[in-house]
């Protein structure tokens, strides 16, 4: 399954996320053990900027996100709980995007 978030970033702390994602990429390892918990596949971020400032775009394929919600927020690994708070800080609102169009293969 695959699931996309799109939020604002508080402009003063886009260089602050920006720095974050990069230690996600060079910290790869830890992040694949989250998935193990999370039963995610693969995640990918994008910083956009435009008109209204700048957007996070979030991509995430899971097997079962309500699972893995449960497992991140419960989690005690360290880089997890870097990343609540990284992303507590940086983030603004959801833009509340629906998909105009969403097909999946059936199983």
């Amino acid at each position: 399954m695959l699931k996309v978030s799109i939020r604002r970033i508080k402009p003063e702390k886009e260089e602050q996320l920006r720095k974050w994602l990069s230690v996600l990429n060079s910290r790869s390892e830890e992040v694949r053990e989250t998935f193990k918990e999370e039963s995610v596949r693969a995640e990918q971020a994008y910083i956009l900027t435009g008109v209204y400032g700048p957007v996070l775009v979030y991509v995430m394929e899971a097997e079962d996100f309500e699972k893995g919600a449960k497992a991140y927020a419960d989690s005690t690994l360290p880089i997890d709980q870097e990343h609540r708070t990284v992303m507590k800080e940086c983030l603004g609102e959801s833009l509340g995007l629906d998909p105009q169009y969403d097909v999946t293969l059936l199983d």
